[in-house]
């Protein structure tokens, strides 16, 4: 379905991500809790993955059971803020392929300028969920879902903790196939394009560099 935003409305992540806006809340319950929150969010993300029936004998009998192929699915951050959201991912998905992208903000143009690429090779037949705790402004997904594209990988998905109708507008303008997920649709975006009311910068307040 194009243009598709599933937000996860969990009590669990609803209530984790209160915590997490609290503008006291400190560096290390921020990381706990968007470890944590990221592992409900994986949950949700994995719900229409197909599994494959393998035999293996259970204490009583042999049967056959069904396998989530950990091998096909990877893990791409958006450097740096990403890496919260992929410590909680790995809990759930340890099989999981690793990819990062490095990108940054031009503060003059808010456009996003790409420093850093690395996925595994044989993107082919692999599902990708791109990872980003806010999606904003939108040009840094923009640019990541257009990079990753480029490596033809089976399947898109974009996972973030916080959006707004600016940022999925303009995802969805330019990759109208990637669906959205996400704990909250916020308000709007400020003059500093900041989400509102939002948690202020997810990297800053993750890595306690403010």
């Amino acid at each position: 379905m194009a243009g598709q935003v599933i937000v996860i409305g969990h009590p669990l992540v609803q209530h984790k991500l209160t915590l997490m806006r609290n503008k006291d809340t400190s560096t290390s319950t921020f990381r706990n809790l968007l470890r944590e929150i990221s592992m409900l969010l994986g949950y949700e993300v994995c719900r229409d993955f197909p599994t494959t029936m393998i035999p293996i004998e259970t204490p009583v009998a042999p049967t056959m059971a069904p396998v989530l192929d950990g091998k096909k699915i990877v893990l791409v951050s958006i450097l740096r803020a990403g890496s919260g959201i992929l410590d909680g991912m790995l809990e759930i998905l340890p099989s999981a392929r690793v990819g990062h992208i490095g990108l940054y903000r031009d503060p003059k143009t808010l456009q996003a300028v790409e420093y850093f690429f690395k996925v595994p090779e044989s993107m082919g037949d692999r599902d990708a969920i791109l990872l980003d705790p806010m999606l904003a402004t939108g040009n840094s997904a923009v640019a990541a879902v257009t990079r990753l594209k480029a490596t033809k990988p089976r399947s898109i998905k974009f996972v973030c903790l916080l959006t707004c109708p600016e940022g999925i507008k303009v995802l969805h303008a330019a990759h109208p196939d990637v669906p959205i997920y996400t704990a909250a649709i916020d308000e709007r975006l400020n003059a500093k394009s900041y989400i509102v009311p939002g948690l202020g910068d997810a990297g800053d307040r993750l890595f306690g560099t403010k």
